[in-house]
């Protein structure tokens, strides 16, 4: 591949010096008006080509986006309808003015029996051309900043919560247990069984759960995260949901969305059995960041009850002797004793 491009090098380089001989030979004002002209054609050709290949590169890598798919997520739908409407908008700006740019450097290219036109100034065409993109362009904000304070401002009232706190180079998730409340966080209590900093003098910190790499949510149920960071900056990308928010070191954000499939109907609908739900880290972060990554399983909400119902307050594990200690007065049922006496035997 670099011996190939050398070559392309060396073959224009070469083409070039030729031209240069051959201007000197004929003289420069015709050779130059040679290359006026077939500088136009190239030009007209350019864009041509330049549209066609942008229409084929569309048609090729299209199905392999995510759209194809649609958002997983209700507030994702008005986040992709925002997108469609401004690559429509810039789009069709974009085709026109392409299009007038080479097609006027090929009409208007030097001519002997056509005089330049010197126009220097007009206010009503610097007007025209200014206030109307400004018009599109504010639209399109207000459509954006909707949006955005939408999915960041107030969560509905049924909304679940879950504390995502990201560092180098993994994501930890954290649930309030039934009171619904998180508890507080300090970052000198962090240690290594407490690796969030977790206060847990605090009451609303004695039944909240903490969970690895995986983060389960209901589907059709809003879902709030609380979003921090314990080192660096790092960003909650979200790319099914069509959902992003930095993660910020002291400053917690937050951003809610309403999860549509559950993983197991998102298999069906992109017909890849190992289809899962990804949290990546869309800021560079350091020398791992390609690798932080996280899991999302959405499911339904009964399975999600059950999965809830099987976890175990986080204060059980940092302080063991803190946590419920088994009834020994009740009788041992005989799957009990054939427990006890194994434990026995070991």
């Amino acid at each position: 591949m670099i011996a190939l491009g050398g070559l392309a090098f060396l073959v224009i380089f070469q083409i070039a010096k030729a031209s240069e001989y051959v201007s000197v030979l004929k003289g420069e004002e015709k050779t130059r008006k040679q290359n006026n002209k077939i500088n136009a054609f190239l030009m007209l050709g350019f864009v041509i080509f330049g549209l066609i290949g942008a229409w084929y590169c569309n048609e090729l890598y299209y199905g392999k986006t995510l759209f194809p798919q649609g958002s997983a997520s209700k507030e994702g739908e008005e986040i992709d309808s925002m997108m469609l409407l401004t690559i429509a908008v810039t789009g069709v700006v974009f085709v026109i003015t392409q299009i007038l740019l080479f097609w006027f450097s090929f009409k208007y290219q030097e001519n002997d029996d056509r005089k330049a036109f010197y126009f220097p100034h007009n206010n009503k065409l610097e007007l025209l051309w200014t206030t109307v993109p400004a018009i599109f362009l504010t639209v399109l904000v207000v459509f954006g900043l909707r949006y955005w304070f939408k999915v960041t401002g107030d969560a509905p009232k049924d909304a679940i919560v879950v504390e995502v706190t990201g560092h180098q180079f993994a994501w930890e998730f954290r649930y309030p247990g039934k009171d619904g409340v998180l508890g507080k966080k300090n970052y000198r209590l962090t240690t290594a069984l407490n690796s969030l900093g977790v206060d847990f003098n605090d009451p609303a910190s004695e039944d909240d759960i903490h969970v690895g790499t995986t983060m389960h949510i209901p589907v059709n149920r809003p879902v709030k995260m609380v979003i921090n960071s314990q080192d660096v900056i790092h960003d909650v990308g979200l790319s099914h949901f069509r959902m992003k928010m930095d993660a910020v070191p002291g400053i917690p954000t937050t951003q809610w969305f309403t999860p549509q499939y559950t993983t197991e109907e998102m298999k069906k609908r992109t017909g890849n059995p190992d289809f899962t739900y990804e949290i990546s880290c869309d800021q560079m972060c350091g020398p791992n960041h390609f690798a932080m990554r996280g899991v999302i399983i959405v499911e339904t909400q009964a399975e999600y009850d059950k999965w809830l119902a099987e976890q175990k307050p986080e204060l059980w594990t940092v302080h063991k002797e803190r946590a419920p200690v088994a009834d020994t007065t009740k009788p041992l049922t005989a799957v009990d004793s054939t427990k006890v006496a194994a434990q026995q035997m070991k």
